[in-house]
């Protein structure tokens, strides 16, 4: 029997699919969330064979879940997306996610995709992965990047130093470089721009 955990902030779409899912005689649903937070926590209590996260999911987002989750367990991790963003599979991939997916694929199909990966093989959804191939490259450092990320919450910049534990001027050279990298005219169009590609 292969021990699922189902994460999704839409509770429809959540219930539907753990419904869905059930009816497979090899795969049983053992914990659902409806919060990142939530999915790490059930994640190291119930120990899965495989996490199904939402990639857009509250309040970090399924990739930082996957991360946690991944962190010294064997649970493996499938990623499902309304926006695939080449980006985002190869941060997830690098990550150690086995499976990305879009939210258009099928119950039936997904189960198809479960049984290979608690089998030991992975799987990307072809079109993603034929973006992925053509996408250029990110011109952001590591550094660049952790500091729109921080951005992202709307902080001011003493609290985005806080929280990548810099000084608030360094963080204020990174933030001016990534904007003059982007052509962004604020510290938050860089930040969403950088989230809608898939580099944060």
């Amino acid at each position: 029997m292969i021990r699922l955990l189902l994460a999704d902030d839409e509770d429809l779409l959540r219930s539907a699919l753990a419904s869905l899912l059930a009816l497979e005689d090899d795969l049983t649903v053992v914990a659902t969330a409806s919060t990142s937070t939530e999915a790490v926590r059930l994640a190291r209590e119930h120990r899965p064979d495989i996490a199904v996260l939402d990639l857009e999911m509250p309040p970090t987002d399924g990739l930082r879940a996957a991360e946690e989750i991944r962190n010294g367990s064997p649970t493996q991790i499938v990623l499902v997306t309304r926006h695939a963003r080449p980006a985002v599979l190869r941060r997830a991939l690098a990550a150690g996610v086995r499976g990305f997916v879009p939210k258009t694929t099928s119950a039936a199909r997904l189960a198809e995709i479960l049984r290979d990966i608690a089998a030991g093989r992975r799987y990307v959804d072809p079109d993603i992965a034929a973006s992925a191939l053509t996408e250029d490259d990110c011109p952001l450092t590591d550094r660049e990047l952790e500091v729109l990320r921080a951005a992202r919450s709307g902080g001011s910049i003493n609290d985005i130093a806080a929280e990548v534990h810099l000084a608030p001027g360094t963080v204020r050279n990174y933030l001016s470089a990534a904007m003059t990298k982007l052509r962004a005219p604020t510290r938050h169009a860089a930040a969403h721009h950088a989230w809608q590609q898939g580099w944060i």
